[in-house]
């Protein structure tokens, strides 16, 4: 027995290795076969832990802001919700101011109604004077909006259900009678 020497007891030859290779890609080949999805998204889910944790990381070691920034954001912060409170106070005001006088003028206008009742006249006269000179009033504070003169879309003589005038198109009812379907 030679101990330095080439020949086949001397180690596996490139028969063996290539057999070997054969059997590796054929065992892969099978576990990708059978686990491929899995192994898949064991490794995007590891992926993605992995950037889960990273990103908390750099937000922790990144420098907390100025405590005189922050004191002077949440100062402004506060001080316009509190603009904005005192505003919307002012507009609830206003509004109940117009409600208040509108209810007046309602009352008024009832009282007056009333009054007409009793003398035994007639109160919707009465009514519609008072809605004239309230019209008055608000046209006397509006601008005054001037109308072009419109000619009418169709004459005066139209009648949709004559069938006359309409054009090309008119509707016929259809013949009565027995049905031609069976």
């Amino acid at each position: 027995m030679e101990l330095g020497g080439a020949g086949p007891a001397a180690g596996p030859g490139p028969e063996l290795g290539r057999g070997g290779l054969e059997a590796l890609q054929h065992t892969v080949g099978s576990v990708l076969a059978s686990y491929g999805w899995y192994m898949l998204l064991a490794v995007v889910a590891v992926y993605l832990l992995v950037q889960k944790v990273s990103r908390g990381r750099r937000g922790a070691a990144e420098p907390a802001e100025e405590p005189d920034v922050v004191v002077r954001r949440q100062e402004a912060l506060a001080a316009s919700r509190l603009r904005m409170q005192e505003e919307l106070i002012a507009l609830a005001e206003r509004y109940k101011e117009k409600q208040k006088q509108l209810e007046e003028e309602r009352r008024r206008q009832k009282i007056a109604m009333w009054e007409s009742m009793q003398e035994g006249k007639s109160y919707k006269g009465n009514l519609k004077l008072n809605q004239q000179e309230v019209e008055s009033s608000a046209s006397a504070s509006a601008v005054p909006k001037s109308k072009p003169n419109k000619k009418p879309l169709r004459g005066g003589g139209y009648n949709p259900l004559s069938g006359e005038g309409g054009g090309m198109c008119s509707w016929r009812p259809g013949r009565r009678g027995p049905s031609a379907g069976g």
